[in-house]
């Protein structure tokens, strides 16, 4: 497998092709140890990514930094129910969230490791009677809290409190090179870009369409690894090139 190491970054700027198809929050910590959110959305589907501790509910409310001003929820608790809705005009919001009758959240995966639960759920980014999630980079407002047990009811001590996420382009949609694959993504030291069809060069970007690395790819080999610790924490995009063919992928470099 080939080697490259990438050197101090160049600020060339150039144009690239506007094909963003996925959006993501990234990971985001939540103020409680162990405990973080992660907001992807695709065109037709939002995921949610949920940490905290095992003993605890855990509770997100979307579009609002209150109570009263959030109508829709996601709230992990000992009942089946994940989709709840609060009462943002009576009691301003202060009332005890009810399960809708409509439960639109899919749980994907609820798993307990070493006492930190980490839940996967999805829904449509349109869901009637629920908050409509964007497939765009706009900022998404929430508000998180967690319970002293499992069994939701008001929080007490463990105040809710607003969260503010910026998101950015996960993904490109893909072109002409056959399955491209750049594996771990995201990255914090070495990734591997690997192609059907081999490779001629591999051009690096930074969201604003500067250059950060070009470099020719001497090797035919399937897997090419580039190290990336040497790049700023953040998101880049990759051009991979093959003759005149070209793809595009994003990584997040942690």
């Amino acid at each position: 497998m080939k080697k490259y190491l990438l050197l101090p970054l160049l600020l060339t700027f150039t144009s690239i092709p506007v094909a963003f198809g996925q959006y993501t929050s990234a990971t985001h910590g939540l103020g409680w140890p162990n405990t973080t959110i992660r907001i992807d959305t695709s065109p037709t589907t939002v995921t949610l990514t949920l940490k905290g501790e095992s003993t605890r509910w855990l509770g997100v409310g979307f579009g609002g930094n209150t109570m009263a001003t959030v109508s829709d929820m996601f709230i992990w608790n000992d009942t089946p129910d994940r989709d709840y809705t609060t009462d943002a005009v009576g009691n301003s919001g202060h009332n005890m969230p009810v399960p809708d009758a409509d439960q639109s959240w899919t749980i994907v995966s609820d798993t307990v490791t070493a006492g930190i639960r980490t839940i996967v759920a999805t829904r449509a980014l349109v869901s009637a009677g629920d908050y409509t999630f964007l497939n765009n980079s706009s900022f998404l407002q929430i508000i998180y809290a967690q319970g002293a047990t499992t069994t939701l009811a008001y929080h007490d001590t463990n105040v809710h409190y607003p969260v503010g996420l910026n998101r950015f382009v996960l993904a490109l949609e893909d072109f002409s090179i056959t399955a491209p694959r750049i594996f771990p993504n995201p990255s914090k030291g070495s990734l591997t870009v690997q192609t059907k069809t081999g490779l001629d060069t591999i051009v690096i970007y930074s969201q604003t369409g500067a250059v950060v690395q070009t470099f020719a790819v001497n090797s035919k080999k399937e897997g090419n690894e580039v190290a990336v610790n040497g790049l700023a924490t953040g998101v880049y995009i990759f051009e991979l090139q093959n003759g005149s063919e070209k793809t595009y992928k994003n990584v997040v470099v942690e």
